[in-house]
């Protein structure tokens, strides 16, 4: 698929999510049912562009306890400049069980999301082994103000909404995350959050984006498809700052930077995110 497909699929999403977002949100409801999502969103940097268009379907049982199964398919555009090959492919699957538990004294969550290896680890798009990822999150609202820390172990690096990474990977880590968000305007906020992966053992890095070139700042993913070495490969540190508009409860815009210290790589992101459950039910009234 062709870069001008890639935007003129984004542009379609961006404008039906305007064009939900002129609609008055919902009172919010306790109750369960099958669920519904689709977001598209992208990463830019030196490295070139990635974008990442990821379906799911679910169902919630009543407050608790969430299910769902997704698939991502990716839109990989190299950098001109490193003279890599473009390439599209579906990612590895996945199915994610949720906890919740709101307190008036910190919200809990915890999800544990399985992968299963259908993407082409000669392209980056998996690693073609099972992978999964265990994020535990805890939050405390203050008014607007909002602070915030996940903690995790894996044995993979998932991708997140900020950035979309050049490169996936095989091998045992733990993940952390702190930060804070804080509401500035009706639906607009503003979030800023620092993070650090600490793998440990051996560890696969397989690029999305190599170009045989010499790696710089420790990128592996930089010069091989593949390489295999200590948990130094894998490691990563930095932060990311993020505007965030939820004008309603069927769309989701999010626009950031990221910059990871370790790679010395700055990232601006993208992310629409449409929830249709009830983009279908307003189409029906």
């Amino acid at each position: 698929m062709k870069q001008s497909t890639v935007l003129s699929l984004a542009t379609i999403l961006f404008a039906v999510a305007v064009h939900c977002a002129v609609a008055q949100s919902e009172p919010s409801k306790d109750s369960s049912g099958f669920t519904s999502s689709v977001a598209f969103g992208g990463t830019s940097n030196s490295q070139g562009q990635i974008y990442e268009l990821s379906t799911s379907v679910g169902y919630e049982f009543k407050r608790h306890f969430a299910a769902d199964v997704g698939v991502p398919f990716y839109f990989i555009r190299p950098s001109s400049s490193t003279g890599a090959t473009s390439a599209n492919g579906v990612g590895d699957p996945f199915l994610r069980l949720g906890l919740k538990f709101p307190n008036p004294t910190i919200n809990f969550e915890s999800a544990l999301t399985g992968f299963i290896p259908v993407g082409d680890s000669k392209k980056g798009l998996g690693t073609g082994r099972g992978t999964f990822d265990w994020t535990n999150h805890f939050d405390h609202p203050f008014s607007g103000l909002k602070p915030f820390v996940d903690l995790g172990i894996a044995n993979t690096i998932v991708s997140t909404q900020m950035f979309v990474r050049p490169y996936t990977t095989l091998g045992f880590n733990t993940h952390f995350q702190g930060g804070a968000t804080y509401e500035i305007w009706k639906f607009f906020a503003l979030g800023g959050s620092a993070y650090d992966i600490l793998p440990a053992g051996q560890q696969t890095v397989f690029s999305r984006v190599a170009h045989g070139a010499a790696s710089q700042h420790g990128r592996v993913f930089e010069g091989n498809q593949q390489t295999t070495g200590s948990a130094d490969i894998a490691k990563d540190n930095g932060f990311s700052i993020w505007l965030n508009a939820s004008p309603g409860r069927v769309v989701d815009l999010e626009i950031g930077f990221t910059r990871s210290m370790h790679y010395d790589l700055n990232s601006v992101s993208f992310m629409v995110g449409l929830n249709l459950n009830h983009l279908y039910s307003r189409h029906a009234q």
